[in-house]
């Protein structure tokens, strides 16, 4: 995701001003840098994927140095950072977390694909329907690649939360979400609606991970109030 958002950034018009990566070296031909330095509070705002571990550390990190985020690790809490600064907004699938000032300091999504987002759209609106379709059964299963470390996905559980908001006679139950890890699989989604005589199936299927990274890009140029 780094050197996607990297290529995209660039492509844009951006300038990356230094990376943070303990996997990287000088050697490796990258401008390696750490939270405390003058060439990261240069930066107009950060982009964080990192782990379910790291992401709010690394947030916090960037925000001491006076530097907005946007995020899009999941498996985490993001709610713990609301208390820091004055305002939070938005619901399960975006959150923006601004100072006392107004200034908008984070965005974090549990994916920030336009089409997932679309998806996203399109889950409340059919689960506003199954209200009164008390026949029809929701699941869920969502298909990564090996190297995901969280488990179901941020946007699987944004799903089902979804679905128990605008369905309220699913509030309390739970809904299965079967997680599949193989290959190299950028991220597949489907919510299935099953009935005793018929099936209803809403999928997004991502082609590679750049639909996700250029909507990280968007939301930074959307911080940093950027027009193009």
């Amino acid at each position: 995701m780094g050197h996607m958002i990297e290529h995209i950034a660039l492509e844009r018009g951006h300038e990356i001003v230094g990376v943070i990566d303990p996997t990287l070296f000088i050697g490796d031909g990258s401008s390696v840098i750490g939270f405390d330095s003058p060439v990261f509070r240069s930066a107009d705002v950060a982009i964080e994927f990192t782990t379910p571990s790291t992401a709010e550390q690394n947030i916090r990190a960037a925000w001491a140095q006076g530097v907005p985020v946007v995020s899009g690790s999941t498996g985490w809490n993001v709610d713990n950072l609301s208390p820091a600064l004055s305002s939070r907004e938005g619901d399960k699938t975006r959150v923006t977390i601004k100072d006392k000032d107004g200034k908008t300091m984070l965005i974090w999504s549990s994916n920030f694909s336009v089409g997932v987002n679309i998806v996203f759209e399109l889950n409340r609106l059919l689960a506003d329907m199954m209200a009164k379709q008390p026949q029809y059964a929701p699941a869920l299963k969502e298909i990564h690649h090996i190297h995901k470390l969280d488990a179901p996905s941020g946007t699987a559980k944004t799903l089902v939360e979804q679905i128990k908001e605008h369905c309220e006679r699913l509030n309390g139950t739970n809904i299965a979400i079967e997680s599949v890890r193989e290959g190299e699989v950028p991220g597949t989604h489907t919510v299935t609606w099953d009935s005793p005589e018929d099936t209803i199936v809403l999928t997004h299927i991502a082609k590679g991970r750049r639909g996700f990274a250029l909507g990280a890009v968007l939301a930074a140029e959307e911080i940093a109030n950027i027009q193009h």
